[in-house]
């Protein structure tokens, strides 16, 4: 079971690696369904009802996209193991 201690990482991944979530991504955004990923060692759950943001920053002669998920911890609901695959 995922604790609720900060945690603050960013991660690296192959380019196979991020199609694979992403596309699991898509799929639980286009059903409304929740979805199960790993991120940098730790397994949990992205409830249905998270909030989907799209960031972009520029400057110090860089750009980034941020693609983001928020949701309170408390709505997240059960981390039960059995239901699916963990990309």
């Amino acid at each position: 079971m995922t604790g609720t201690a900060p945690r603050d990482v960013e991660r690296v991944y192959s380019t196979a690696d991020v199609v694979a979530k992403l596309r699991r991504l898509a799929d639980a955004l286009e059903s409304e369904t929740s979805f199960r990923i790993q991120i940098a060692g730790e397994r949990f759950r992205v409830p249905a009802h998270a909030q989907f943001s799209i960031e972009h920053e520029r400057g110090d002669g860089e750009e980034e996209v941020e693609f983001q998920l928020k949701w309170k911890i408390e709505e997240a609901g059960s981390d039960d193991d059995s239901e699916g695959a963990v990309v």
